[in-house]
């Protein structure tokens, strides 16, 4: 039976072609960015599934003025979408986890050897002033990567991605914080659970990779950020709002961290003004975690395998809940 998806923000051409080659209609809205409550309401009254992106914002009303089938959101976080309210409209939502693995924990590395090296800043001189002559005391010195202690808020299947990369690439000895232990880490990578204090003051770089819901929140604050080494380097690709960017805006210009890598911003697409004035003890990225092409596709191609399952009748592939 033909369904009505809509799809709010641009995906690759090939990817809605399959919906209309199942015979579906599809409505691209192409929007050049996240669609509000009352345009998904609008746009979707009259709909049975959602293709979706993590700036769409997909509240109770959403579901309640709605008779959407499924929301499939090209996204592994699902924060924007109240899936109690989708549950009890019995609107499944999937979402598309594993995909981007990789590419996620490539940048998390990338972002910890940019910050801990200053190669934005070296770029930026080499440009303006060349290389100069060699100084064995030339400023500025970068920080040791290899050997030194990564402490992992949150080990998902990214952040365990990264902790291969860092232990066998890097040396690296690696902490962890989560809700239940994980054995199969510890036995690879000597892995070792610790609080959070404990895991913020032992670790020279901390990256984030937990899930946003009100536990975690502004995990990284005034209170915590003081915990942490005065040379240590917090690194962040998980969600935005895990830190208060005022504070760690605070801590970086009085010398309470040394330097922030950030891919995820508290109030995207807006970055705290303060932040920026950190200058070059920050590295910032606008949200490219998954940014590859292969990644991109993949993520496109299992919201597209999820919805024509879930039209055909059949059971999802990634669920949420």
């Amino acid at each position: 039976m033909a369904a009505k998806i809509v799809v709010t923000q641009p995906v690759h051409a090939e990817q809605l072609q399959r919906l209309r080659d199942a015979g579906h209609e599809v409505v691209a809205l192409d929007s050049p960015h996240g669609l509000s409550p009352e345009e998904l309401i609008e746009h979707t009254k009259d709909a049975d599934a959602l293709l979706s992106q993590l700036t769409d914002k997909l509240t109770a009303d959403v579901f309640a003025n709605t008779t959407l089938t499924i929301v499939a959101t090209i996204a592994t976080g699902y924060d924007n979408i109240d899936v109690a309210a989708a549950q009890k409209a019995k609107t499944t939502v999937t979402r598309t986890p594993d995909v981007l693995t990789d590419a996620t924990a490539d940048l998390a590395m990338t972002l910890m050897l940019s910050v801990a090296r200053q190669i934005p800043e070296s770029d930026a001189s080499t440009r303006e002033h060349g290389t100069g002559p060699f100084q064995l005391l030339r400023e500025p010195m970068g920080i040791d990567i290899s050997g030194a202690t990564l402490g992992i808020v949150g080990l998902g299947r990214i952040g365990e991605a990264l902790a291969h990369r860092a232990h066998f690439g890097f040396g690296m000895k690696i902490l962890y914080t989560a809700r239940s232990q994980h054995p199969a880490a510890e036995d690879r990578f000597g892995a070792v659970r610790l609080p959070l204090g404990q895991l913020l003051a032992q670790s020279d770089v901390v990256s984030l990779h937990a899930p946003l819901n009100d536990e975690t929140r502004h995990l990284i604050n005034r209170d915590t950020l003081k915990l942490m080494k005065p040379n240590a380097i917090l690194i962040n690709t998980g969600r935005g709002p895990l830190v208060n960017e005022k504070d760690l805006a605070e801590a970086l210009l009085d010398n309470t961290i040394a330097g922030a890598g950030l891919d995820v911003f508290e109030n995207e697409p807006d970055v705290h003004p303060d932040l920026l004035a950190a200058g070059t003890k920050t590295v910032l990225t606008p949200h490219i975690g998954s940014a590859t092409a292969k990644t991109r596709l993949a993520m496109a191609s299992l919201a597209v395998d999820n919805i024509l399952a879930v039209l055909a009748g059949e059971p999802p592939l990634t669920p949420v809940g």
